[in-house]
């Protein structure tokens, strides 16, 4: 998407290639929290009117692709895995503001960033998965690629309101800036992010 500014490192298909269980694993936990914060952004503004139905079905949306991949897990026989922390996140996490609106702002454009890297990612599977033939994979995350767009983009649109247009473009470049930084001080591993 538009908003990234670095692409994905091509090791980082080879390391999800090598352990598909640390992937799903990951993958369903990713789902998860992204249902969990799109409701806690419900949660925490309620009073913000037209975002509540959109963010409940953007939760519902993630849910359906957490009972998605457990069942692709369950198909492969792999077993979820525990949860472990996502250094990503957290770290664009600690970019947000404390003050509003520039607080939900952030946590909005901060949600896009997520969701827009995991487009980006999920697209590389999809390749990825298509080029080893494995067509199951690469339908799985064709298909959910696009969703992840979308959910960026209902992000992005959320915090137009908030600030001016020329206060949201400069904290999309910082932000974009070290989302970049982020990324590229992780290692390859099998996580979506």
């Amino acid at each position: 998407m538009s908003i990234l500014l670095s692409s994905t490192h091509p090791r980082w298909f080879a390391a999800c290639a090598r352990d598909l269980g640390g992937l799903l694993s990951d993958h369903l936990h990713c789902e998860r929290k992204a249902a969990e914060n799109a409701l806690g952004l419900v949660r925490r503004y309620p009073h913000r009117g037209s975002s509540i139905a959109q963010l409940s079905r953007l939760a519902h949306e993630e849910t359906s692709h957490v009972v998605q991949v457990a069942a692709l897990m369950a198909r492969r026989g792999l077993a979820p895995r525990t949860d472990t922390p996502n250094r990503y996140a957290r770290a664009l996490l600690a970019e947000v503001r404390g003050r509003e609106p520039e607080r939900l702002c952030d946590a909005l454009l901060v949600a896009a960033f997520i969701e827009a890297r995991s487009h980006e990612r999920l697209e590389l599977l999809a390749r990825g998965f298509a080029a080893v033939r494995d067509a199951e994979l690469a339908d799985f995350y064709g298909a959910l690629a696009g969703a992840e767009r979308r959910h960026a983009e209902i992000f992005l649109e959320l915090a137009e309101p908030l600030v001016s247009a020329e206060a949201l473009d400069r904290r999309v470049a910082e932000l974009g800036a070290r989302e970049a930084v982020i990324l590229a001080a992780l290692p390859h591993g099998s996580r979506v992010h």
